[in-house]
């Protein structure tokens, strides 16, 4: 099948249902839902040869997290050994295109923390790393008989704080400020079925000012031969680009010049921005594979203060984003749940929202980019402060900036938050020097987006002042970050959280932002452990509350942007804007008015008692107005 064949599969139209959504391919064979499973709390199962097992006694839905209560096991207690098996027929062979003389793939987006992996009893391979994805050949494995079968097994040690685990609590019930454990398979497993030399990197760098886009194509073995490479663009379904060429390297990139498309009237209508995030279609050919892709036309930098999108200020609204359901935990509960994440964001006046300890399932990142929305990317961080601590963070966040490199919607990189993990940064020059090759990593691999280097204190070598500041009084916050010289007062002594701002690096002409605030407690479910740094007592107080920090903040003739925390109660932390099931605390017209600057007039006429905290959005929109 030729390119131009399959240039009618426009991934920028996809549903939202396969995993790995900027490298498309046609058949695939989804493995979620039912496998055998069994807990390995001794330890025996290897040396029991429960990897040829053809099934366990217990059953769990996959990809959501044993601790979780959508995989049907629902046990939150430590465990730190599991297994799983699934008997994959020939009819699901046949689904993911598999035939003599190609290899069959074994893809999963992420098992928490280290897994091995057997095929009809075979070892096919392993992965370390609990956010990032991985792809076994297992074609030498396979048996000749109807049905084949997969095991993993899964280890994650609840109490070693040396990994990236982000929120996850090592303490046996959630905590302060940390969840539900999420362990073992929780992002998607499937199958696909490839030619030998096969795609298995695809990223997309544009270039505005030289009117190009360059793929950059990394194969899954060098040719044998010379082998015909061709890659396409298009547009509306309209082809505005091609090169055709040819390869004998596991390594190539190609550029495509768009001239008449970057220069002409449709230069603005092209660019992706969150008010129309136009994606270009892409199809790349190596040899006899074939795979659909997409990439947005964007520029993202820092001049003179401000936040850049497409070389124009972009003042970032921005909020907390945790990714976590009760039911399911980090993992997602359905791929529509991650569209309507995303929906809900913008819904409520956003433009942006801050990846908050986790690496997003791709899919999220897809309707990101399909819908409008800025992300900024953040890793989670490991808990203390070692080698194998630096050694794990450091591997996995260079896998997610290569996963995660061509999503137009991420917009910038956050290594390290809040000095989490480097807890004494300020004193010990391991870590500052850490933190500062986080940084140059980065910038290595990526120099097309911002990296913010320790968002919220103890900043090092940052392209974005980021503070967090959880004052509860508008007039504090107002007159905190009135002006340049009341921001260049915090930058002389100490922070709000009385660490200072920025270690090392030169911040002039950097954007500040307001990248933590908030965080108003408003329980609905009479949690006894709701928490939050202040706390509300009525929709109106809420409303009231929120309102007056965002007046404030908008009031402020330097800040570039803000991040409110946060977008959904999560578990203990009673102060989203939304409950944890998703349903507003408030009518989503009515936070979206306090989101984008109509606080205070709306503020006003709750309290007057001229427009009732419960009103439906249409008379909420109608009163804000007046």
């Amino acid at each position: 099948m030729t390119a131009v064949d399959h240039a009618k599969v426009r991934a920028s139209l996809q549903d939202g249902s396969y995993p790995r959504p900027q490298l498309l391919r046609q058949r695939w064979a989804d493995l979620s839902g039912p496998w055998t499973f069994a807990i390995d709390d001794d330890h025996t199962g290897r040396a029991s040869g429960w990897h040829t097992s053809t099934g366990f006694d217990r059953t769990i839905q996959v990809p959501f997290p044993p601790e979780s209560a959508a995989s049907g096991i629902g046990d939150p207690t430590p465990h730190s050994v599991f297994w799983y098996q699934r008997e994959v027929t020939a009819a699901e062979l046949a689904v993911a295109g598999h035939e003599p003389g190609r290899r069959l793939l074994l893809n999963f987006g992420a098992v928490d923390y280290r897994c091995e992996v057997w095929v009809d009893g075979i070892p096919v391979g392993g992965h370390t790393g609990g956010h990032t994805p991985f792809s076994l050949d297992v074609t030498h494995a396979l048996a000749d008989t109807e049905t084949h079968s997969i095991v993993v097994r899964a280890h994650d040690d609840p109490r070693d704080v040396a990994q990236p685990r982000g929120k996850q609590d090592w303490q046996d019930e959630p905590h302060a400020i940390w969840y539900h454990r999420t362990s073992g398979i929780w992002q998607p497993v499937w199958l696909e079925s490839v030619p030998p030399v096969a795609v298995r990197v695809l990223h997309w760098t544009t270039d505005l000012l030289r009117a190009s886009v360059t793929a950059r194509i990394v194969l899954s073995e060098r040719p044998s031969a010379e082998t015909p490479v061709e890659v396409e663009l298009s547009f509306d379904g309209r082809r505005i680009a091609r090169v055709a060429t040819e390869t004998s390297e596991p390594e190539l990139e190609v550029t495509l010049q768009l001239p008449d498309v970057i220069n002409g009237q449709g230069y603005h209508a092209m660019l992706w921005q969150p008010d129309r995030p136009s994606l270009i279609d892409a199809t790349v050919m190596v040899g006899d594979d074939v795979v659909a892709s997409y990439l947005g036309l964007r520029t993202v930098g820092v001049e003179g203060g401000q936040f850049m999108l497409n070389g124009e200020p972009c003042y970032l609204r921005s909020v907390l984003s945790q990714g976590y359901w009760p039911e399911s935990h980090l993992a997602a509960p359905s791929a529509e749940a991650l569209r309507r994440e995303v929906e809900l964001v913008k819904e409520l006046g956003f433009n942006a929202a801050r990846l908050h300890q986790k690496y997003e399932d791709p899919r999220l990142l897809f309707w990101a980019d399909r819908l409008g929305l800025l992300l900024w990317g953040e890793a989670p961080a490991a808990l203390s402060f070692n080698s194998t601590a630096v050694e794990r963070t450091v591997a996995e966040w260079l896998a997610v900036v290569e996963r995660d490199y061509s999503h137009p919607s991420i917009v910038a990189w956050v290594p390290l938050n809040e000095s989490w993990g480097v807890q004494h940064i300020r004193d010990d020059r391991r870590m500052l020097e850490y933190a500062r090759s986080l940084v140059a990593l980065t910038r290595a691999i990526d120099l097309t987006r911002p990296v913010i280097g320790n968002d919220g204190w103890e900043q090092v070598d940052t392209d974005v002042v980021a503070i967090h500041d959880y004052e509860w009084s508008g007039d504090v916050i107002a007159e905190r970050y009135r002006d340049q010289a009341a921001i260049d007062h915090l930058l002389d002594t100490v922070g709000p959280a009385g660490r200072p701002l920025v270690l090392t690096g030169d911040i002039a002409g950097k954007p500040v932002m307001l990248t933590e605030f908030g965080g108003i407690s408003f329980d609905t479910s009479d949690r006894r452990d709701a928490w939050g740094y202040s706390v509300a007592t009525s929709p109106e107080d809420f409303a009231a509350r929120v309102g007056a920090l965002l007046d404030a903040v908008r009031a402020s003739r330097v800040l570039a942007g803000f991040c409110y925390t946060q977008l959904t109660d999560t578990l203990q932390e009673t102060n989203g804007l939304l409950n944890a099931d998703r349903t507003p605390k408030l009518p989503a017209e009515q936070i979206r008015t306090i989101i984008t600057g109509h606080a205070a007039v709306l503020v006003q006429q709750i309290a007057s008692g001229e427009l009732a905290s419960d009103l439906d959005d249409k008379e909420v929109m109608k009163g804000a107005r007046r």
